[in-house]
């Protein structure tokens, strides 16, 4: 499971709530629980809460992380993307393009460049 790699620093940053029995290494990506409570990826059609700034180790007894909204990542794909498409959780730590279905989730951003299959892409991250 690949993690997101920062290519330009985010400015904007939100604290969630984690469970503290669970890894979370940089360049997660989370989706959002309620309440205000961020976890690791793994469906499609998770809600995206944005990408983990900071590490968090399991049971160490930290319950909140820093989490980026914005900033360029290159983020794996689960299939082809076009470049300029809107893409959205596709599974753990996974992009695609948006689906007719996934345009009630927060999507993750654009698709600043063009893939044929499964591989990772630059994608500028802008929650809404």
């Amino acid at each position: 499971m690949a993690v997101a790699t920062c290519i330009e620093t985010p400015t904007k940053f939100a604290r969630y709530t984690v469970a503290d029995g669970n890894p979370i290494p940089i360049g997660t990506l989370l989706k959002l629980e309620d309440p205000n409570t961020a976890a690791a990826t793994a469906a499609d059609n998770d809600p995206f809460a944005g990408i983990a700034w900071e590490e968090k180790t399991a049971s160490d007894g930290i319950t909140e992380i820093t989490v980026a909204l914005d900033g360029v990542w290159d983020i794996t794909t689960s299939a082809g993307v076009a470049i300029g498409e809107k893409v959205s959780i596709s599974g753990a730590n996974t992009i695609a393009k948006v689906a007719a279905a996934d345009l009630l989730f927060a999507g993750v951003g654009t698709a600043l460049e063009a893939c044929a299959g499964a591989e990772a892409i630059r994608v500028r991250v802008n929650i809404i």
